[in-house]
């Protein structure tokens, strides 16, 4: 198999809030995925970096008497923090306020702009009066045109699903002020959206896109594209717009450049060419894991952007859904909104990491984190299956026999089927497919189990001459676990480094299963997982009301 060059980034988490649950959906599936590839000696970066620029942010900095800069500073400490506790492995975490980002951004406009691109227009739009500032929609609240519903957002109704522009808002007063919003022209500047039209539909039919996600594209392709609008009027956080005075970048135009931007971070702390992953006509792979709510951005704008700008293009962009807990909306009077950091005061993260993997599929299917369910499949699977193969096993090598391992693999039929579902398990990673990869494994340990049960060794142990059987047959469950926590590293890296200390090897590798370990030392087991307990889920929901 010839070594594939992967770079893979996640969408950028928001430098406006915390991280949670719904959020490291996303996280846990593209770490997965890339610590998989490693496993099978390919060369795969991930990058990722805080969405950092916005209205929300800098009016946030303002109420909190802080400057933007120190704001996202400190946001980024914890979601790096967050993020480095769920082991999600970055190979670089950056900020979309960054000088990469900056040089990105001004050159990928220049170049849109000198190819005609980029056309400007006079629009009118809803303006606070005594903040001096135009209102993005999130900002202007009112009573739906539609249905009358008090409350609503500018631009859509939660209460009824309408759509509307926020001049039809009826009572409409700004949420920054509280002022009634009046109506402002001012020039903008538009990415010509239409002219890539053609290019665009054959890209989206070109297996780039799930099925699920091209057929929405049709969709908007039907209604026809419109104009873009890049550019927002000062007061605004992120980059000025090269030759102007109070333009800048909508920050839309700039968070996928953060890609870029993270990753020629990466190139210049390495010896990696930011031209073999970026340029156009390169033959290495790029993808793009999001959240099916951002799709237009990713699988329109983006390519869009990087065609008008002679860059490549992603092999592929892979959507999901979004998380529910138990059944609804995550709901913080529920308890059930619940951030990465609440989670791991109560629980260990890999808990979670299997929960996911075990619900993930390649579609873009909602998923939902039943707190029983994930109870019951992480003592069921992890602790009741796996990890009790090694520790029902493991007294006995360690007790019995020194801690050797026996010089012979007693059932080599049994072993082989064990190596044989390798490929079967890789093709599931590869695909995407984590729950068919997590069922196919957990069929591997029930059936280790069921031959441990068959076996008996407790009971052989206490007759006569039978003390090389009890060796060879534990030997062997140790060696079948060994197996299955080498398929299950890219989803419980830290499990597997703990496994690897009780084995005593270096790493579990995918190759290595092939041959088992035989007059081979191991080392004392300790636990590796201990079980749910429902106080556990209760005191993680108490925690995250209100």
């Amino acid at each position: 198999m010839s070594k594939r060059r992967i770079l893979v980034t996640s969408a950028l988490p928001y430098a406006n809030g915390e991280i949670h649950l719904g959020h490291l959906l996303e996280y846990i599936q593209t770490d997965i995925w890339v610590r998989f590839q490693k496993t099978q000696g390919h060369e795969c970066h991930y990058v990722c970096a805080d969405d950092a620029h916005g209205t929300p942010i800098m009016l946030k900095a303002d109420e909190m008497g802080i400057e933007p800069e120190a704001l996202i500073a400190e946001v980024s400490k914890r979601h790096q923090s967050d993020f480095s506790d769920f082991n999600i492995n970055f190979s670089q975490f950056h900020s979309t306020h960054s000088e990469e980002n900056r040089y990105f951004s001004e050159l990928i406009y220049s170049r849109l702009k000198d190819s005609g691109f980029i056309e400007k227009r006079v629009i009118s739009q809803a303006f606070d009066p005594e903040k001096e500032m135009f209102l993005p929609d999130r900002f202007i609240k009112g009573e739906c045109p539609k249905c009358g519903a008090d409350d609503q957002y500018g631009d859509n109704c939660e209460a009824c699903g309408a759509t509307y522009s926020t001049t039809e808002l009826k009572n409409a007063r700004s949420v920054v002020s509280g002022a009634i919003p009046i109506e402002k022209d001012s020039e903008h500047y538009f990415f010509d959206l239409p002219q890539f039209e053609d290019q665009l539909k054959e890209w989206t039919n070109a297996g780039h896109l799930q099925d699920e996600v091209s057929n929405k594209l049709a969709e908007w392709f039907e209604q026809g594209l419109q104009q873009w609008d890049i550019s927002r009027d000062k007061p605004y956080f992120g980059f000025q717009i090269p030759g102007t005075e109070d333009k800048y970048f909508y920050v839309w135009l700039d968070a996928p450049i953060g890609y870029m931007a993270s990753f020629k971070k990466l190139c210049d702390n390495s010896d990696l060419e930011f031209d073999d992953f970026f340029a156009k006509g390169s033959d290495t792979e790029l993808y793009h894991f999001i959240g099916k709510d951002i799709v237009y951005f990713h699988a329109l704008f983006w390519p869009a952007t990087l065609m008008g700008s002679n860059f490549r293009t992603p092999n592929a962009i892979f959507a999901h859904g979004f998380l529910s807990v138990n059944g609804q909306k995550m709901s913080k009077s529920r308890g059930t909104f619940i951030q990465a950091r609440t989670y791991l005061d109560s629980f260990n993260p890999e808990c979670l990491r299997y929960y996911y993997a075990y619900k993930l599929s390649a579609k873009i299917d909602d998923i939902d984190l039943n707190l029983e369910d994930f109870k019951q499949r992480v003592n069921s699977d992890i602790v009741g299956k796996v990890v009790n193969i090694a520790s029902r096993s493991a007294s006995f090598v360690t007790k019995k026999f020194e801690k050797e391992l026996s010089s012979l693999c007693i059932e080599q039929d049994l072993y082989d089927e064990f190596v044989a579902a390798n490929s079967e398990i890789a093709q599931h990673y590869e695909a995407r497919n984590f729950g068919h990869a997590m069922r196919s494994i957990m069929k591997l340990a029930d059936k280790a189990n069921q031959y441990i049960d068959d076996k008996k060794p407790w009971q052989l142990i206490k007759e006569e001459g039978r003390e090389q059987e009890v060796h060879e047959i534990t030997s062997l469950a140790i060696n079948l676990f060994r197996v299955l926590m080498t398929y299950l590293k890219p989803v419980l890296p830290e499990m597997a480094k703990q496994s690897e200390v009780f084995l005593n090897i270096d790493s579990l590798n995918w190759d290595d299963v092939k041959t088992p370990l035989l007059s081979h030392q191991i080392n004392k087991f300790k636990p590796l997982m201990t079980r749910i307990e429902d106080e556990q889920i209760e005191a993680m929901v108490e925690s995250s009301k209100g």
